[in-house]
């Protein structure tokens, strides 16, 4: 198994959390409508595209308001296009999936002739006047003015999507960092594998159909097909391995192939901790190392957030008993199991 490297993780106590964000997002649609003039709501239209726009992609305030959003937001691919600054020379442009719920939001907005004309060829507003309005917000829903400011809520997109195990990579690129050092598995991943992970992310966060904590973007790598199920194994985009078995009818129906992408996910109640240094000798395909970052305790049964070495947490569900059994701390060193049974697979 490939551990990886070690990556920092942003200090989500620093920010808002999706919750958050949430609640700033319904205070910003709120303003947008809340006045009698339409001259008003057209102006604070724009500014709640802003804010959609950044918490969504995690661009910079500057790369938002150098947009030309008739021709660099594309409504067939749901994408954004940002280009490199004058400022910033190095930065090249780079193409950033967006959720269809958020495309037709934006379409239906530039549909309307009066904000079309009153939005021109460029957002054409302030930065000073966009952070007060941001700031604004913020302390309309009780938070400090900066956790409302456009760089808190890039961050805030940063730990939001490393939380909800999106791969670095994946996120490096949507927020226009450079590329980290190329593992053996990123480089079978092309910029267009890396855009349909992000798109797979934004669709599953847009419509959140699903229970399951833990999830792995990855390409199949091998298929080996029995009489009544066959054994799948894809690798993630940061080098980690995950097994499988599935009927030979669900090989089929999700057309599975070498090359795939495709997403896995394990429910919290099938992953098993065991504690220690040593890797475990267990029947169990999948195993991973890492360290407890959290604990929720419960009644019945506690929750345990593993981080592994590139930055995905991990999440597991344990009776009360074993909790107490387990004696488990923040910071201890664990192992993650679960067997290839307990992974579903999905495909975009």
């Amino acid at each position: 198994m490939n551990q990886g490297r070690i990556v920092s993780i942003p200090d989500h106590q620093e920010c808002l959390d999706t919750v958050g964000l949430a609640r700033l997002e319904e205070s910003f649609r709120k303003w947008a409508e809340a006045s009698p003039r339409a001259d008003t709501r057209l102006s604070r239209r724009r500014i709640l595209i802003i804010f959609l726009l950044i918490r969504y992609t995690g661009a910079k305030l500057n790369e938002v308001l150098a947009l030309e959003p008739f021709t660099d937001i594309n409504f067939k691919r749901q994408s954004v296009v940002f280009g490199g600054m004058e400022d910033e020379p190095e930065a090249c442009p780079r193409e950033i999936q967006i959720s269809a719920t958020l495309t037709r939001e934006i379409e239906n907005a530039f549909s309307d002739p009066d904000f079309k004309t009153a939005l021109g060829d460029k957002f054409g507003v302030d930065p000073g006047f966009v952070r007060r309005k941001f700031y604004e917000r913020a302390l309309d829903c009780g938070y400090p003015k900066k956790m409302g400011g456009p760089e808190m809520i890039r961050k805030a997109r940063a730990v939001e999507m490393m939380q909800d195990n999106v791969p670095l990579p994946v996120v490096q690129m949507i927020l226009g960092h450079s590329t980290p050092n190329l593992t053996s598995s990123y480089v079978s991943f092309s910029g267009d594998d890396i855009r349909q992970v992000a798109r797979m992310f934004m669709e599953r966060e847009s419509s959140r159909g699903t229970s399951a904590r833990n999830s792995f973007f990855g390409k199949v790598v091998e298929l080996q097909r029995g009489d009544i199920q066959a054994r799948v194994r894809l690798t993630t985009i940061t080098g980690y391995d995950i097994t499988t078995m599935i009927t030979n009818t669900s090989l089929e129906r999700l057309g599975l192939k070498a090359g795939r992408l495709i997403t896995a996910e394990v429910k919290a109640p099938w992953v098993i901790l065991q504690k220690g240094d040593e890797e475990p000798f267990t029947s169990a395909e999948n195993r991973f190392v890492g360290t407890i970052s959290r604990i929720s305790s419960g009644e019945l049964n506690s929750e345990y957030a593993l981080r592994i070495s590139d930055g995905t947490e991990l999440c597991a569900i344990v009776s009360s008993l074993d909790s107490r059994r387990l004696d488990l701390k923040e910071g201890d060193r664990v192992w993650a199991l679960f067997n290839c049974f307990a992974v579903v697979l999905h495909v975009d």
